[in-house]
């Protein structure tokens, strides 16, 4: 900071001083090229060229008054007047050169004077504009996770420094938003896989205790392989949902609308088993991306819509230039949960561990997915009696040609 601010001095600071000595050299050549010739006005006109007589003339004596003959001219002697002007300009380029010499004195002390007062200015007004700029600074020195929510404030007209201190607020912003995030999807995480491993211990150690028969055994067996499917999704998952974090590697055109089509003939019969009607209105969607991911962001928002869904419900998927669109029937989903519902291991309901309930990871890995697409996915609830939900991924210029 206090080489900028020294910068900053040194250069307001030369700015100053050389306009400073640049306006007193143009006084002074102005008064230098007119000085001249206003002293010598002044000598001439306080004192007439033909008052001087260095060789002792003296002007002839007045003829009587009563002399009816008018008065003659007097006469002046040949060269009088050439020896008068010559004392005159000696006595104007005296005058002009103290004059000069005073005028240059006087500016030299007047510029060395400007000079440390702009030096002095220089230094005072760079502090003044690094300022919020030595704030920025500490408070980032200072940012760790526990402070994450002080903010700079930063008072003041709008300006550079200004929007800088906001644009570091709202950086400030996203990172506390996450730095949350990842505290709760860690802890929601470790929650999630602690629950399987407990109840796989229950089950080995009052299951198996005493002298279990073979009827018991394989119950207790077929409940462990369940909870180990159930937890192997739970980490598919948050692998998936890494790994599309982690953005892009290559892309390549993707038939979206296939890509439907193909995922409502896949979960057909798990619609079927929950009396859920699945429709499909498939128009021509190509999107430039990963089709691995692409075909789990529909997997994921059909099964979403088969399963939080009541019997005798409908779940309609609908493709076109603007996205995807699945829209399902179900329980009244309350307004403010809905952005929620896009955050890891949220659910509208407490978990069951029932079979086929899912973890909680799909909306966040629809989300997920999306955003490495550069699309934008967007949820919104429907009212009563119907209930449900329509979530809408909208690719936008992600949309291949």
């Amino acid at each position: 900071m206090s080489s900028e601010r020294a910068r900053l001095t040194a250069l307001y600071g030369g700015l100053l001083v050389g306009a400073g000595a640049l306006l007193t050299g143009l006084v002074y050549l102005l008064v230098r090229d007119g000085l001249y010739t206003s002293i010598s006005t002044a000598v001439t006109t306080a004192v007439p060229a033909s008052s001087f007589d260095p060789s002792g003339f003296r002007p002839a004596e007045p003829l009587p008054t009563r002399s009816a003959v008018p008065a003659s001219p007097l006469p002046v002697p040949p060269g009088a007047v050439a020896r008068g002007y010559a004392v005159t300009r000696q006595l104007s380029d005296a005058a002009e050169e103290a004059a000069l010499s005073r005028l240059l004195t006087v500016s030299l002390l007047v510029l060395a004077l400007y000079a440390l007062v702009s030096v002095a200015l220089a230094w005072w007004m760079a502090g003044r504009v690094l300022r919020p700029v030595a704030v920025i600074t500490d408070k980032a020195r200072r940012l760790s996770g526990e402070n994450l929510h002080e903010r700079l404030a930063l008072a003041g007209p709008p300006g550079e420094l200004k929007r800088l201190a906001d644009t570091f607020d709202g950086m400030l912003d996203r990172m506390e938003q996450l730095v949350g995030a990842q505290q709760r999807f860690a802890a929601n995480a470790a929650h999630e896989l602690r629950t399987p491993v407990a109840v796989q211990r229950a089950a080995a150690e009052i299951g198996l205790a005493g002298e279990p028969d073979r009827e018991r055994v394989d119950r207790i067996r077929g409940k462990l392989i369940a909870v180990a499917d159930d937890s192997e999704r739970i980490i598919d998952g948050l692998l998936l949902l890494a790994a599309s974090d982690q953005g892009l590697r290559a892309r390549e055109p993707v038939a979206v609308h296939e890509v439907a089509r193909s995922a409502a003939d896949a979960l057909a019969a798990e619609a079927a088993a929950r009396d859920v009607t699945v429709s499909v209105q498939a128009e021509p969607l190509t999107v430039a991306g990963d089709a691995v991911l692409l075909d789990r962001l529909v997997h994921n928002l059909v099964v979403n819509g088969i399963r939080h869904n009541a019997r005798g419900g409908r779940v309609a998927v609908r493709t076109g230039p603007a996205g995807v669109e699945v829209s399902n029937t179900g329980p009244v989903v309350p307004a403010e949960t809905v952005p929620l519902l896009f955050e890891p291991f949220r659910r509208l309901a407490e978990r069951r561990h029932a079979p086929g309930e899912g973890a909680g990871l799909g909306l966040s890995i629809v989300q997920s997915i999306a955003r490495a697409h550069g699309a934008s996915a967007t949820a919104t609830a429907h009212p009563a009696p119907d209930g449900g939900l329509t979530v809408r991924v909208d690719f936008g210029r992600g949309t291949a040609s």
